[in-house]
């Protein structure tokens, strides 16, 4: 199956072939405007935007059918892998941790702050 050409370019550029020109992607915060996204965020939170495979997917894709994108870069957050360490974290409406961990200089064991 061959690559579309907006892939074909990103992925070009990625394995360090010059193209005929820079790929476009955004970020995921640059979709926070579209009236799409803010439709999903009234009904549901920012951790289930991630936790959600198909509203992750959803929101994903939003920016790319309304510009002339070449990638998308999924809509997660890099907290949210905390999480499988059994940090606590909540967005509320930023990223909060409720319990940060605190380390002293030159000891290499976490303990919790406080």
């Amino acid at each position: 199956m061959a690559e579309a050409p907006a892939l074909n370019l990103f992925l070009e550029t990625v394995r360090g072939h010059g193209g005929q020109r820079a790929p476009i992607w955004i970020m995921r915060q640059a979709g926070r405007y579209l009236p799409e996204y803010r439709k999903i965020k009234e009904r549901a939170s920012f951790l289930e935007m991630t936790h959600d495979p198909a509203l992750a997917a959803e929101i994903t894709l939003q920016p790319l059918r309304r510009f002339p994108l070449d990638a998308a870069i999924i809509f997660s957050d890099i907290m949210t892998p905390l999480e499988a360490l059994g940090v606590e974290i909540a967005f509320t409406p930023g990223p909060s941790i409720a319990e940060p961990l605190a380390v002293a200089r030159g000891d290499r064991s976490a303990r919790a702050a406080g």
